[in-house]
C-alpha cells in the first residue's frame, strides 16, 4: 500500500503524519536527499555553533548526522505525536542533547529572535497547497519571528512554482535576501536514475536588521556556483523554470530514445542569466544502421545559419542527423546577443555539460565529437536594432552565408527562427563581377568581413525562392513575349518586408507599376535606411492594412490590377499556418481579389502551412473562387506559391508552351536592366519545371 497522500491537504494533516509514521515504523524516511547529498550547501550557511530550529523533523536522519558532525544546538520540531516519542526513544542514548518537541510549525512557543537558523527540508512544500496556502504564510511568518537579525531560513525543497512563489514574495515583502541553489544528481550515478525528475533546490532566505529597500533575488547552481542575480520575483521564477525543465529534459534523455520528439533546451550565461546556446536533440530511428562508435555527437551551426532548413525545421535536422550518421546529435545554436571567441571557446564551454544529454548506456568518459561546416563559428554582425509597435523589437544584422556571401537580414526577436527579410550584399568593386553569363544562379565573389568596400544591396539577387517562382509566374501573363513588350503590368503587393520583391519588380520587369501596401510604418522606414528601398512614381507604398485596402479598392471600381500578390506573414503561432493571416484567404476576400484582377489577371499567394487539414481547407476555398490554380512547391522549405486565374481558361493546357513565355519573360527582365552592371539573377525555366496543377 501506498503511503503517499491522495491529496495534497492531507499533507498539512497532523492525522495524515500520524497515521503515516505508525505505518512506516522505524525506517527513516528522506525527501529530497539526505545528510550527503545535502551537506555541501547546509555547511555553508549554518554554523556549527548555530542554535537551529529543524522545522517538521519527521524520522529524518539528518539532524542525527548533523549532530554528529558537531551541530550540538538542534531543536526538532514535529507534528506528530508518533515521530517525536519514536526520534527521542532512538537518541535518548547516543544523542543526548538533541531535542525533539510536539509542535505545530505554526504556532510554536520559543521566543522572538531565539534562534540562528531554521532549517525545513520538505515541510514548506508539504504545507503549501494551493488551498492551505495561509497554513505554509502562517509558518513562515513564525519563522521569521523566532529568527534573529543575520538569521537564515535554509529550506530544501522541490520549488514547484505555487510554493516557491509563496516563499520568495514572503521574505521579498519582509526586506530579507533571498538565494537559491539547484542541486543536481551527477551524471550515470545511482541516485540519479533513482531520484526526482525535478532537481532539489535549497531556498535561502537571511534576514537583515533593516529591511532591504531593493531585492536580492539570486540564483546559484550546485553548492557553490556563482550567483546570478535577478532583478525581478517573475525573472528568478522564469531561471527556477528553465532548470526544472533541463533537469526533466536530462532525465528523459539519459533513459530513452525518440527520434521524433525534437527536444530542445537552452543554456543561459552563468553570469548573465541570458540565452547562450539553443540545443536541439535529434535522434536515428530505430532500427537506423549506426556504426558503434557513433553513439554521440555534437553539431555547431555557423552564426547567420540558424533560420536555414537544414537547422531550423524538423525535416532538415532529421536529414542532417541521418548524413551524420550518429545515434544521437545535438544541434547547438549560438544566440545574437552573445560573443563567442572561436571553435575552441565554444567547445570548451559546452563539453562539461554535453554528457547530460548522452544516450542511455554511453559512458561518461567516452570522448564526444564536435562537428560543424567549415571549421568556423560564422559571422554576424548587428548593425540596428529598434522597436516597432505592431511588431515588437526587431534587429537588422549582417551575416556572411555557407556560401560566403554576405547577406542582410530584418528579423523580428519575437521569432528569431524567422528571417522577415533578407538581401545579398555586394561591394562596388565585385558589382562588375555579375557580367559574366551562367545559366545557373550567378554568385558574386566572397567579400571579406573586413573589407572597407562600401557595401550596398544587389537588387537583381532575391534571396527567397518564393520570391523567384513569384516573379517567374508572371509568364502566365505573356509578360515579355515581344508582341506585348509596349503592354503595361499593374501589379499589387501586399507584404514589403525589405523591399526586395517590389524593387525587383520595378528594376527588370518592362513597364510595371508596383503599389505596395504595408501595415507596419517601422518596416518602410527599416527597408528605406539599410536595405536600399527606393519608391519612385512606378513604385509606390500605401500604409495601411491589406485587407482594407483590397476592401477599398473593390468599393471604388474600376482599378484593376494585373497581378495581386499576398506576401505577409501571419503574427499568431499558434495557428498551424504562419502566412498569410487566415483572414486573408476567406471566401469574401479572395472574392474581391478576383473582382480587383483584369481578365488575363493573376492572384499569386504565398502559403506556408504545415498543417495538412488546413492547407487542404486553403486550397478548396481559393479553387472554389480561383477555376485554375497551379502550386509550386519549394523545395527544402514548407513555402508553396500559388498561381490563380479567375478566368476559365484551363491553365493546364499552357503548361506546354511555357518554356517559350519563360525564354521571353528571362529576355524580357535581362533587357529591362537601368544599368550595365545590373542583372537579375533568376532561371525563370527552372523556376517553372515543377509546377503542379491543383
Amino acid at each position: 500500500m501506498s503511503l503517499l497522500p491522495r491529496t495534497a491537504e492531507e499533507f498539512s494533516s497532523a492525522e495524515y503524519w500520524e497515521k503515516f509514521f505508525k505505518k512506516r515504523g522505524e525506517r527513516a524516511f528522506e525527501w529530497y536527499g539526505d545528510y550527503n547529498k545535502l551537506c555541501g550547501v547546509l555547511h555553508k550557511y549554518i554554523k556549527v555553533q548555530d542554535k537551529v530550529l529543524v522545522v517538521g523533523c519527521g524520522n529524518s536522519e539528518l539532524s542525527e548526522q548533523l549532530y554528529d558532525v558537531g551541530y550540538r544546538h538542534l531543536t526538532n520540531i514535529d507534528i506528530s505525536e508518533t515521530v517525536v516519542t519514536h526520534m527521542n526513544q532512538r537518541n535518548a542514548e547516543r544523542r543526548p542533547g538533541l531535542i525533539f518537541h510536539q509542535v505545530d510549525a505554526t504556532q510554536t512557543p520559543y521566543e522572538d529572535a531565539s534562534y540562528q537558523a531554521a532549517l525545513d527540508k520538505g515541510t514548506l512544500d508539504a504545507m503549501a497547497s494551493e488551498e492551505e496556502g495561509a497554513l505554509a504564510r502562517n509558518m513562515l511568518t513564525e519563522v521569521s519571528r523566532v529568527l534573529s537579525v543575520g538569521g537564515r531560513y535554509v529550506c530544501v525543497t522541490l520549488a514547484q512554482e505555487s510554493v516557491i512563489k509563496l516563499a520568495v514574495e514572503h521574505f521579498v515583502q519582509l526586506g530579507w535576501a533571498v538565494r537559491l541553489h539547484c542541486l543536481q544528481e551527477e551524471r550515470g550515478s545511482k541516485e540519479e536514475e533513482n531520484s526526482f525528475a525535478l532537481p532539489v533546490f535549497v531556498l535561502v532566505c537571511t534576514k537583515f536588521r533593516q529591511p532591504m529597500p531593493t531585492p536580492i533575488l539570486e540564483l546559484c547552481i550546485g553548492d557553490d556556483g556563482a550567483p546570478v542575480r535577478h532583478t525581478q520575483v517573475c525573472k528568478l521564477l522564469s531561471a527556477v523554470r528553465e532548470h526544472q525543465a533541463y533537469s526533466v529534459l536530462r532525465k528523459r534523455l539519459r533513459t530513452s530514445t525518440d527520434p521524433d520528439s525534437n527536444l530542445t533546451l537552452t543554456l543561459c550565461h552563468a553570469k548573465t542569466g541570458l540565452p547562450r546556446y539553443t540545443l536541439t536533440v535529434q535522434d536515428c530511428p530505430p532500427g537506423a544502421k549506426v556504426p558503434r562508435p557513433n553513439q554521440f555527437a555534437i553539431f555547431i551551426v555557423p552564426r547567420g545559419s540558424e533560420t536555414a532548413w537544414l537547422y531550423s525545421s524538423s525535416e532538415g535536422r532529421r536529414q542532417l542527423a541521418a548524413s551524420a550518421n550518429f545515434r544521437r546529435l545535438v544541434i547547438v545554436a549560438m544566440h545574437r546577443i552573445q560573443e563567442y571567441t572561436d571553435m575552441q571557446a565554444v567547445q570548451s564551454e559546452l563539453s562539461p555539460v554535453v554528457m547530460d544529454l548522452a544516450p542511455p548506456g554511453m559512458p561518461a568518459n567516452q570522448q564526444v565529437p564536435f562537428l560543424s561546416v567549415g571549421g568556423d563559428l560564422g559571422w554576424r554582425e548587428e548593425v540596428s536594432r529598434g522597436v516597432s509597435q505592431l511588431s515588437g523589437e526587431y534587429c537588422v544584422e549582417n551575416v556572411r552565408g555557407e556560401d560566403g556571401e554576405l547577406y542582410r537580414r530584418l528579423v523580428f526577436l519575437s521569432n528569431t527562427a524567422l528571417v522577415q527579410s533578407e538581401s545579398r550584399l555586394v561591394s562596388s568593386n565585385t558589382a562588375s563581377s555579375h557580367k559574366k553569363k551562367n545559366k545557373k544562379k550567378a554568385k558574386a565573389t566572397a567579400v571579406p568581413v573586413t573589407s572597407s568596400a562600401p557595401l550596398s544591396v544587389d537588387s537583381g539577387f532575391l534571396c527567397c525562392a518564393h520570391h523567384e517562382v513569384m516573379v517567374a509566374g508572371l509568364a502566365l501573363l505573356g509578360v515579355g513575349v515581344p508582341q506585348s513588350k509596349d503592354v503595361p503590368v499593374s501589379v499589387l503587393l501586399v507584404g514589403l518586408g525589405g523591399g526586395g520583391l517590389p524593387q525587383f519588380l520595378r528594376d527588370f520587369v518592362p513597364n510595371v507599376t508596383v503599389e505596395v501596401v504595408e501595415l507596419d510604418p517601422v518596416v518602410l522606414e527599416v527597408a528605406k535606411e539599410w536595405f536600399g528601398f527606393r519608391p519612385d512614381d512606378r513604385l509606390t507604398v500605401t500604409l495601411g492594412d491589406g485587407l482594407e485596402r483590397i476592401c477599398a479598392l473593390e468599393s471604388e471600381g474600376g482599378r484593376l490590377f494585373d497581378v495581386i500578390m499576398f506576401d505577409v506573414d501571419n503574427k499568431d503561432s499558434s495557428v498551424g499556418m504562419s502566412c498569410p493571416p487566415a483572414a486573408f484567404v476567406e471566401i469574401p476576400i479572395l472574392q474581391k481579389v478576383c473582382n480587383l484582377l483584369t481578365p488575363r489577371g493573376l492572384f499569386i499567394l504565398n502559403l506556408v502551412c504545415r498543417d495538412p487539414e488546413l492547407r487542404k481547407s486553403v486550397l478548396e476555398r481559393v479553387s472554389g473562387v480561383f477555376p485554375s490554380v497551379l502550386s509550386r512547391k519549394i523545395a527544402e522549405e514548407i513555402n508553396e506559391v500559388l498561381l490563380c486565374s479567375c478566368g476559365e481558361k484551363d491553365v493546364a493546357h499552357i503548361l506546354p508552351t511555357l518554356s517559350q513565355a519563360a525564354k521571353d519573360l528571362q529576355s524580357a527582365l535581362y533587357s529591362n536592366r537601368t544599368a550595365p552592371d545590373r542583372r537579375p539573377h533568376i532561371d525563370i525555366a527552372e523556376l517553372l519545371k515543377e509546377l503542379k496543377v491543383e
